[in-house]
């Protein structure tokens, strides 16, 4: 299969070295001095279990220089998914599908009002994975899965081989029967982890050891689910035990993308993740002050790292 990732990211390097490694053709899209180490020395990928190198690597910085493709498996930011919409349409029609692999759950909506919703199938990822450097990518461990599915629901052709091609790859994947749930377990996941994370400017073994945090999680777990509910999106009974759970399984030095761009000074994807409760809370008329006060106290730090705001210096 041919397979372009686009962003290469934690999660797209991560996911499109697995493939690689498998045989699958794949086209890294990068930039910068990450595109120059890719071409230059290769992929570098480091997990627990040892360092890989991918070399030589497809890699470009200019999706419009791909020719074909079966799949892009879309890895940016979600705050950059509209602009990345715009930069695949040359190329992404035919039978050509994008596959989301951001957290939150409004990508796949925008992938569609660009692309068109055939050209789309739902997706999302778990990886304990960053870039540590040009060209190279370190995962911890921890629970590596990967789901999609068609937004319909149906099990098509293509869904079925790109499931063959994960397994093949030996990721942990899933076609669930209902994609649009099983983004909202995924954000159920996510956004409690990294705002609590954030503002702790701490890892999960400690934000989830500390009473006075992990009392924090279990807030923010709660809000989400009743944002859900209100949206008419059906999450189990166990749903917060069962997160709390997968929490305590976690490397204990685990932290999310959102909190690692925070402390760099980066922008994020606050306005996804918590932000975003906050967002659909208002909507729904259900109260999310656990969530607000996250974004509440993110917010300077994420308009500094945009530019909208100077500090003193």
């Amino acid at each position: 299969m041919r397979v372009v990732v686009y962003g290469t990211g934690g999660a797209g390097g991560y996911f499109g070295a697995q493939l690689a490694l498998s045989g699958e053709q794949v086209i890294f899209v990068a930039r910068g001095e990450h595109l120059k180490a890719l071409r230059v020395n290769g992929l570098r990928l480091e997990t627990p279990k040892g360092d890989t190198v991918i070399c030589p690597v497809e890699a470009t910085d200019d999706p419009a220089t791909v020719t074909s493709a079966d799949v892009v498996l879309v890895g940016v930011k979600a705050w950059q998914v509209p602009d990345a919409a715009q930069a695949l349409r040359p190329f992404v029609g035919g039978s050509t599908y994008a596959v989301p692999l951001q957290n939150g759950v409004e990508a796949a909506s925008q992938l569609s009002a660009v692309l068109g919703a055939d050209h789309v199938i739902g997706g999302m990822c778990g990886t304990l994975s960053w870039i540590a450097g040009p060209g190279y990518i370190r995962s911890v461990g921890g629970n590596n899965f990967i789901r999609f599915g068609e937004l319909d629901n149906r099990r098509s052709e293509r869904v079925e081989r790109l499931h063959g091609v994960f397994t093949k790859a030996e990721v942990s994947v899933d076609v669930p029967s209902n994609i649009v749930k099983a983004s909202w377990d995924k954000f159920l996941m996510v956004t409690p982890f990294g705002g609590v994370g954030a503002i702790a400017r701490a890892p999960i073994g400690v934000t989830r050891s500390v009473p006075e945090t992990r009392q924090l999680l279990e807030k923010c777990l709660e809000e989400v689910v009743a944002v859900a509910r209100a949206r008419r999106i059906e999450m189990s009974t166990a749903a917060i035990a069962d997160t709390m759970k997968f929490y305590d399984g976690l490397p204990p030095g685990g932290t999310t993308s959102l909190q690692r761009d925070i402390v760099d000074g980066k922008p994020s994807e606050l306005e996804y993740w918590n932000g975003a409760v906050v967002r659909f809370g208002r909507e729904a008329q259900v109260p999310t002050p656990t969530h607000a006060h996250i974004y509440d106290c993110l917010l300077p730090q994420e308009l500094h790292a945009r530019g909208k705001i100077a500090f003193p210096s």
